[in-house]
Formats: structure tokens, C-alpha cells, sequence
């Protein structure tokens, strides 16, 4: 039996492996690499990650709640299925969510928030969009930065489970040549002078039509390259 102190020798490293796994296994969802309803099995999963059964059940079970896997009863794991009806409700649910954290953020937000939201554009414009891993963590650090002087952490949490829902829906759907032809280095430009120039109704009409655009181009896609996908 282990004494306290080997408990807490070893916590650490099986928290850490645990968070090793979400990450890895959350960007690989993300970006497709484990299709929509596919299994995920414990056993064929340690390999990959060459780690124990433990850390990679408890890094499943932490992206239930993010509800980019699913639990089938008591036959493990899946990767959660992709549908039209529900692209619709999280594009619905980020629209409404980001734009009353949007809004409650430039209401609260100070000085530190607004050098905070610069730094964080000025690191996106730098980075290279074909860079996916490095372009990708800058642009949801922006993102999340609008919202994140909101004084609400459940709210704020929400706004990010369903930003990784929805860059799920953009790596299935395969960017195609009309979506790079969108100057979306101005968009987050126009979003972010609103937001610091305080005035809420312009960064709130931004946002939204910055998401509408991006949910426009996801449906055309889908229906025209992987119409499979809507189920």
C-alpha cells in the first residue's frame, strides 16, 4: 500500500500524463485525425501515446465534457458524431454566448485586458496561417482573449468548449481556395480596435458576422464536398 508520500510522488507525473493525452488527443479530434464515430480504444490507444490505461481513460472522460467524445454506456469511447443539426446549435450557442461575454468583457475590462487582447492580435497577425499548430493556438488565445474579462467563468468556459466544437467542423469540412480568400487578418483587426475604442454594438455586429461567414462557408462546404458528413 502506498504511504502519503509516494501518493504524492506520484500525482504529479500522473497528472501531467493525463494532461499530456487531453491536449494531444483533443488537437488530433480537432483536426479530424480520428473521424467522426470512430472508437476509441483504451488498449490500442497506449501505444500511441505510450502511456498507461489510467492516464488515457481520464483524458476521454475529460473530453466527454467538452463533447468531443462520447461514452457508449459501458463499451468505452467514440469520438462524438457530426451532424447539420448539430453545427446549427453550436453555431446558435457561440453566437449568443461570445456575443453577451463579448459585451460584459468591454463593459469590465481594464487596462491589463486591453494590452492583453493587443499582444495576443499582434502574435496572430506574425503567424503564418499554413503553420496550423502554432496559427491555430494564437487564434484561439485572441478569441478567448475578447471574452475573457467577462467575470464569469462558467460562461467563459462554455464559450470554449464551443470553440473547439466548432474548429472541429472547419478541419472536416477542408478549407477550401473562397474561405483563404477572406481577409480575416482585417476582421480580427476591425473586432479588436471595437472592442479597446469600448464600443460594444460594433464589436458585437463584427464578431457575429465574422462567425455568420465562417458558418456559411462550413454548410456550402459540406454540402457540396462531403455531404456524407450531415447525418
Amino acid at each position: 500500500m502506498m504511504n502519503d508520500n509516494d501518493k504524492q510522488a506520484v500525482a504529479p507525473d500522473t497528472k501531467t500524463a493525463i494532461q499530456r493525452v487531453y491536449l494531444q488527443l483533443r488537437q488530433q479530434i480537432i483536426k479530424g485525425e480520428f473521424a467522426p464515430g470512430e472508437r476509441l480504444k483504451v488498449e490500442s490507444l497506449k501505444p500511441l501515446f505510450d502511456t498507461g490505461a489510467s492516464p488515457i481513460r481520464e483524458a476521454l472522460s475529460l473530453l466527454t465534457s467538452n463533447k468531443l467524445v462520447d461514452r457508449i454506456d459501458q463499451r468505452g469511447f467514440r469520438v462524438s458524431q457530426v451532424s447539420e443539426a448539430n453545427f446549427n446549435e453550436i453555431f446558435m450557442l457561440r453566437c449568443t454566448l461570445d456575443d453577451l461575454a463579448l459585451r460584459k468583457s468591454i463593459e469590465l475590462g481594464d487596462n491589463d485586458w486591453e494590452e492583453r487582447l493587443v499582444l495576443n492580435h499582434h502574435r496572430l497577425t506574425r503567424a503564418k496561417q499554413e503553420d496550423f499548430d502554432h496559427w491555430e493556438t494564437l487564434h484561439k488565445a485572441f478569441h478567448i482573449c475578447l471574452m475573457d474579462a467577462c467575470d464569469s467563468p462558467i460562461l467563459l468556459s462554455y464559450c470554449n468548449q464551443l470553440y473547439d466544437q466548432n474548429i472541429r467542423y472547419r478541419f472536416l469540412a477542408e478549407a477550401a481556395v473562397n474561405y483563404a480568400k477572406r481577409d480575416v487578418r482585417n476582421e480580427h483587426e476591425g473586432i479588436m480596435n471595437a472592442a479597446i475604442n469600448r464600443d460594444a454594438d460594433l464589436a458585437s455586429q463584427l464578431l457575429l458576422k465574422h462567425y455568420t461567414d465562417t458558418g456559411a462557408f462550413l454548410r456550402q462546404s459540406f454540402s457540396k464536398n462531403n455531404p456524407a458528413s450531415w447525418r
